[in-house]
C-alpha cells in the first residue's frame, strides 16, 4: 500500500522544517565566521600599511587614486579604519556601523586602484557581500552589543 500524497506531503513539509531550523541554529555561527573573516582580510591589510609607512604614502600617492582627499590623508584615514573598524566588527561592538564603514573603505580601494586583478576584484565583491549582509541583519546574537546595548538603554538583554 503507498502512502496517501498528503501524508507525503506532509514528511515532506515536516523534513523541510527541519532542516529550516538546523539551517537557522547556524545563524550566530555563520555571522561570527563572516566577521572574522573580513575583519582579519581588513586588520591584516592596515597592519601592512603601518609596517612600512613609506611605501604606504608612496602607494596613496602614485597607485590609489582617492578621489577628493590629499594621499597623505587618505592614508592615514584608510589606514585607521583598517584597523580600528575591523576590531569593532569581529567584537560585534558597532556591529552595523563597522560593517558598513568597511563597505566604505572596500568601495574606495576598488574605485582607487587603476587597474584590479579580475581575482582581486571578485575578493572585493566577496568582502562587499558579506558586509552588506552584515550591515543588514547585524552582527547576530553571539556579538557584544547584544550584551552592551540593552544595558545602555536600561533594558536586559534578549
Amino acid at each position: 500500500m503507498t502512502p496517501a500524497p498528503s501524508s507525503l506531503l506532509q514528511r515532506g513539509l515536516t523534513l523541510w522544517g527541519l532542516l529550516a531550523a538546523a539551517l537557522d541554529s547556524l545563524r550566530p555561527l555563520a555571522a561570527l565566521a563572516a566577521r572574522i573573516y573580513v575583519g582579519q582580510a581588513f586588520f591584516l591589510s592596515g597592519l601592512t600599511k603601518i609596517r612600512d609607512w613609506e611605501t604606504t604614502l608612496a602607494l596613496f600617492t602614485d597607485e590609489y587614486k582617492v578621489p577628493l582627499l590629499p594621499p597623505a590623508l587618505a592614508a592615514v584615514m584608510g589606514t585607521t579604519r583598517e584597523l580600528v573598524l575591523p576590531v569593532l566588527l569581529v567584537l560585534g561592538l558597532g556591529g552595523r556601523f563597522a560593517a558598513l564603514g568597511l563597505f566604505v573603505v572596500n568601495i574606495v580601494a576598488v574605485l582607487s586602484l587603476q587597474e584590479i586583478a579580475p581575482a582581486a576584484l571578485q575578493q572585493h565583491i566577496f568582502w562587499g557581500s558579506l558586509l552588506a549582509g552584515l550591515a543588514i541583519y547585524g552582527p547576530g546574537t553571539w556579538s557584544l552589543e547584544r550584551l552592551v546595548w540593552p544595558r545602555l538603554a536600561g533594558t536586559r538583554p534578549a
